[in-house]
């Protein structure tokens, strides 16, 4: 496949309501997004799912555009022609920015599969037709209006709960949420927020009766989440800690984790992230396909991953409209707690480019 340019675009949308985690409150989610044209007239679509700032992860927006233009588009230059299965490959040199890495790889994952009309969720290996949604929810400022955003998802059909938690802000919240919905799936999520230390408070979630305590401690303590599972009932799930196959394995080996939550954005794109599936398909190991409020091109990439067999929880794959007044595509929309896979060639999916446009804050085309 040959690339004739590449165009790098950043977006800012608004949220439909403030999101806060315990390392920080986003109200607009600024998106680098990546048009690729190829020789031949195709173009693939994707978006970095980095932050503004870099508090998730060491990325963020500014420096992946920056890393993309001055080291990973020159050296898929230099390798002329290639597949999309190279391209991992060709930009290991470059240490780490798996966000931007996995820009590139699904842009040209999209033109490949267009070229031969083939779907995403086709190629990835799916096996549903429909996936079910669940939410994330961000620390609210008191527990009646959690409750409030919460009951108001409940009805729209959510399927599972997931409670953003940081010390000072968990067990009160949780059994609130717990005594008002007895049978709903819930899971808490602490982004790295807690230490070794709170292994006893941390274990009294475990009356709680929640599928997952996502990420607890700091994402290079593998050791601390192995100690941690020893100390809680509750399965510990790994998110920021699981950034490749290779730390998937290691976390599994040490028993830091029994649950993984899959993102391809953190592991450098959805080859890498079906690898990881795979290797717990075959242990045994539940995952599922966490979000980073994307737009619509990256959720419907998504989608079509938690599709794939070894996606038994429901993700935070919830519809355009948890964040969005109006997405950059079609938006997707839920049907009984339900979002449908994909069918388009490619991911399935185009941006509304008059909208796309009034929404840029900057744009450059480089050529190939």
């Amino acid at each position: 496949m040959k690339i004739s340019d590449l165009e790098l675009r950043t977006i800012n949308l608004p949220l439909v309501r403030p999101f806060r985690t315990s390392f920080g409150t986003q109200n607009a989610r600024e998106v680098a997004i990546l048009k690729l044209t190829t020789g031949d007239g195709i173009v693939g679509w994707s978006e970095c799912v980095a932050m503004s700032e870099p508090l998730y992860s060491p990325e963020y927006v500014a420096a992946s555009l920056d890393l993309m233009r001055r080291f990973l588009i020159p050296a898929l230059k230099v390798a002329g022609e290639f597949t999309v299965q190279d391209v991992a490959r060709i930009l290991s040199p470059y240490l780490g920015s798996p966000m931007a890495k996995a820009t590139l790889e699904t842009a040209l994952l999209d033109a490949q599969l267009k070229t031969e009309s083939t779907s995403l969720a086709t190629f990835l290996g799916a096996n549903k037709s429909e996936i079910p949604c669940g939410v994330s929810v961000g620390i609210a400022p008191t527990i009646p209006q959690l409750i409030d955003e919460v009951s108001g998802y409940i009805s729209d059909g959510y399927k599972r709960i997931k409670l953003k938690i940081e010390p000072g802000w968990d067990l009160e919240p949780v059994a609130e949420v717990r005594r008002n919905w007895p049978e709903i799936p819930l899971q808490v999520d602490a982004n790295q927020a807690y230490a070794r230390s709170d292994g006893e408070l941390l274990a009294q979630l475990d009356q709680f009766d929640l599928l997952l305590i996502e990420q607890p401690l700091d994402e290079h303590d593998i050791l601390g989440h192995a100690l941690l599972a020893k100390q809680v009932q509750t399965p510990i799930c790994l998110d920021e800690s699981i950034t490749s196959l290779r730390s998937a394995e290691d976390a599994l080996a040490l028993k830091a984790t029994t649950v993984i939550n899959i993102k391809p954005g953190r592991v450098g794109g959805y080859l890498e992230a079906v690898k990881i599936h795979d290797l717990c398909l075959s242990e045994g190991i539940p995952v599922w396909c966490g979000g980073m409020l994307e737009t619509g091109i990256g959720r419907a990439a998504n989608v079509a991953l938690a599709a794939l067999p070894g996606f038994t929880l429901p993700g935070d794959t919830s519809a355009s409209s948890r964040f969005y007044h109006r997405d950059i595509t079609e938006p997707f929309v839920m049907h009984d707690g339900y979002l449908s896979v994909p069918q388009g060639i490619g991911i399935g999916v185009t941006p509304d480019l008059d909208f796309l446009e009034s929404i840029t804050s900057h744009k450059e085309i480089i050529d190939f």
